[in-house]
């Protein structure tokens, strides 16, 4: 099992006293289950685990009171080998969407305080999430959610610093990334090169573990195609499954067109590409439901290079990047992987590199801003760093970047003192815009 940074989130929260139930959400696939359930074993006496997408006659254990007694005696019947020891128990609640009556019952755990719960959930997100009542659930009963009994934590497929754990690189290396940034200085160019081609590797490959176990077993791309294009099918599963009738097969045109959204020059997200003529109508809810489920994240345009970045804004204008870049090298055609591995990109590469960007920066918590006016500047993203709006550019190549230097030269008009530009260079300065590799994305904290 790969070192991912979710286990520090979960040793602060248990070490936190009288701590609520948690709920670790994410995309499917991401890592979650294992995660916890190696956590739980290694910091519990006992774990009880209960799956309720696969084990679907677990949730009526939840139908009829949710009194935690009652609970742990309906429990226990069904799972012969569960033992609740006060003080030492885990209960993991796995794909809690599937069973409201189980979130439900965090209130009555939270407060009873003898067990910690932690619930894993892969579309707690989407608006208007209905489970299948076919299943046991009593459909005429409110379940609510307990406000205030349950802590929610994000959790994401693998970042490009697990990555490189993954990739057993010695934590002293990494440092030397940070002070190589710290002090604006070359890094060294055996540890450059080989950094350089971890990432094109994390490219193609993305962040989820069932991925990156392949290719770090196998080294076979077209076998860790397959593992990408199987979580591809999973999510359109779940687009036909859980979205609203009227609705399903507008979600899914809108996932199908991301590739094209990102090939235009202007990637502002037009739902006419979705299909000739569609209407931002048509479609607004079932964007939204993918961004809901955690497949997207949408990059706003603001409307001034200024702080605070989301109260500049603008609503309707955005553009749309997959959660995963190794998801979205996968819709792409086939022998993609390998032009990016040879550098062989062409026009589609500022796609895939603004993309690559998107993931780290995402990954990393953040909310997604760029600055676009029709006919004149356009940086990719804008970032708070060190308290200040911070443009980023990308390219593939270094290259030139018109449109920061506009800025730069303009400090009245865009209030803008410091840039970075990404791209396959080494550390450099000139003039106020700091040139970084690509790699370091993963290093520009919110400080």
């Amino acid at each position: 099992m790969y070192r991912r940074k979710i286990e520090e989130k979960l040793i602060a929260w248990k070490t936190t006293p009288n701590h609520k139930p948690l709920i670790i959400k994410g995309v499917r696939q991401c890592g979650k289950t294992s995660s916890v359930r190696q956590f739980a074993i290694d910091n519990y006496e006992s774990v009880i685990y209960m799956d309720f997408h696969e084990e679907k006659e677990l949730r009526t254990i939840f139908d009829g009171s949710l009194n935690t007694n009652h609970l742990i005696m309906l429990i226990s019947a069904s799972i012969p080998d569960a033992h609740f020891i006060p003080g030492k128990t885990c209960l993991i609640f796995d794909e809690i969407q599937d069973c409201p009556g189980a979130r439900a019952s965090l209130k009555f755990w939270k407060q009873d305080g003898r067990y910690d719960v932690i619930c894993t959930g892969s579309l707690l997100g989407v608006n208007g999430y209905k489970s299948d009542m076919s299943l046991s659930v009593d459909s005429s009963r409110d379940y609510s959610i307990p406000v205030g009994s349950e802590l929610i934590i994000d959790m994401y497929p693998m970042d490009f610093e697990e990555w490189l754990w993954a990739n057993k690189i010695p934590s002293d290396a990494i440092e030397q990334l940070y002070e190589c940034l710290h002090q604006e200085v070359l890094v060294p160019e055996a540890l450059h090169n080989r950094f350089r081609q971890l990432l094109l590797e994390y490219v193609v490959v993305g962040g989820m573990p069932e991925a990156v176990s392949t290719m770090l077993t196998t080294h076979d791309l077209n076998q860790v195609i397959k593992v990408q294009q199987s979580i591809i099918q999973e999510y359109q599963a779940d687009m036909i499954k859980y979205a609203n009738s009227s609705d399903k097969a507008r979600i899914k045109e809108c996932f199908d067109s991301i590739p094209r959204q990102l090939s235009k020059e202007n990637k502002k997200f037009q739902y006419s590409v979705v299909r000739h003529g569609g209407r931002s109508k048509e479609y607004v809810s079932c964007l939204q439901w993918i961004e809901d489920a955690g497949i997207i994240r949408r990059c706003y345009n603001t409307s001034i290079t200024e702080l605070p970045l989301g109260g500049n804004a603008i609503d309707n204008e955005f553009k749309v990047y997959l959660s995963d870049t190794g998801l979205f090298i996968s819709m792409l055609d086939p022998g993609t992987q390998g032009d990016i591995l040879l550098g062989n990109l062409f026009s589609y590469k500022g796609a895939i590199f603004e993309n690559i960007v998107a993931d780290i920066l995402g990954k990393m918590g953040r909310n997604l801003y760029y600055y676009h006016k029709d006919g004149g500047v356009e940086l990719d993203f804008l970032i708070r760093y060190k308290g200040e709006c911070v443009p980023i550019e990308c390219k593939a190549v270094s290259g030139n970047a018109k449109s920061l230097r506009t800025v730069m030269n303009h400090p009245e008009k865009y209030h803008v003192s410091h840039a970075i530009k990404l791209g396959d260079y080494n550390v450099g300065q000139v003039s106020g815009i700091l040139t970084l590799p690509m790699y370091m994305a993963f290093l520009l904290q919110d400080l």
